[in-house]
């Protein structure tokens, strides 16, 4: 019998996973398919019982509902439950079990490239959502050192706090961290300061980089953000969000199918996606 995955989200007619998930479901010949499902809010708790009711495989989780899902599922899983965000759940004979894939994705990625993060001093621009998968999942990758640039410290601090793995962290402001940034190894940036269609904003400037500091982007549209053509120009190696969005996607596909699939495959299939709504 056909299995049915999919994702939920409030919009959701923009996601690209149908069609990366669906062209794997297709090259690797499993018997699934995966859809799109518009679930409003106040909607979200029949939308979970329906799919354990149908004994659906699984399903990916986009906003609004990461963490207002958490209540309604059987079993979380620890990383998921300490950056208190699911995006990805398994279905196993009826018990709902939530993941969060995009901390580990980003990881995989390096990895993946043969990049080590060990030893690495880290800065993370952001503490919302995205940085707090992101430093969650470093830090649970052994990554001793990770700074925090945010606008506000706030939120920085309260992530830190949270966190559940030894990790040192010191916490800037935008200017203070500008002045440091040669200090960096590695610059991640988790705002949605430069997504489309605002292509010129950046959230911070560079004045100076170490000459083997890898920067890197979580927005993909535009594939390479002023934040990145900046880093670029200053001889860093760059990196767009693609890559955790591909590896989050993947390492939800192996949770469901046991099958870690080609990852430059389904860059593709989000690359033809985009078509030319990218510059």
């Amino acid at each position: 019998m056909k299995k049915l995955f999919g994702v939920i989200g409030d919009p959701i007619a923009h996601s690209m996973s149908p069609i990366m998930h669906n062209d794997l479901f297709g090259y690797y010949d499993i018997d699934a398919s995966y859809l799109p499902f518009h679930v409003h809010p106040t909607n979200l708790e029949e939308a979970i019982k329906g799919f354990k009711a149908i004994g659906a495989g699984g399903f990916n989780v986009t906003v609004p509902h990461k963490t207002a899902i958490i209540p309604h599922l059987d079993v979380i899983d620890p990383l998921a439950s300490a950056i208190g965000a699911v995006n990805t759940v398994v279905n196993e004979e009826g018990l709902l079990t939530g993941y969060n894939t995009d901390g580990r994705g980003f990881v995989r990625a390096f990895t993946d490239r043969c990049i080590s993060l060990t030893g690495k001093n880290v800065l993370i621009i952001g503490a919302g959502g995205a940085a707090k998968a992101i430093y969650f999942s470093m830090a649970e990758a052994g990554v001793k050192n990770i700074d925090i640039c945010n606008r506000t410290l706030v939120k920085a601090e309260e992530l830190v706090e949270a966190c559940p793995y030894s990790v040192q962290s010191n916490l800037f402001e935008v200017e203070k961290a500008q002045k440091r940034i040669e200090e960096y190894d590695l610059v991640i940036q988790t705002t949605s300061i430069g997504m489309a269609p605002q292509f010129e904003e950046t959230p911070l400037v560079f004045t100076n980089l170490k000459n083997d500091c890898i920067v890197t982007d979580i927005i993909y549209n535009p594939l390479k953000t002023r934040f990145l053509r900046n880093a670029e120009a200053m001889g860093a190696s760059i990196f767009n969000g693609l890559d955790m969005f591909v590896y989050q996607g993947a390492l939800a596909f192996e949770m469901w199918t046991g099958v870690f699939p080609g990852t430059e495959r389904m860059k593709d299939m989000v690359l033809n996606q985009l078509g030319g709504s990218t510059c």
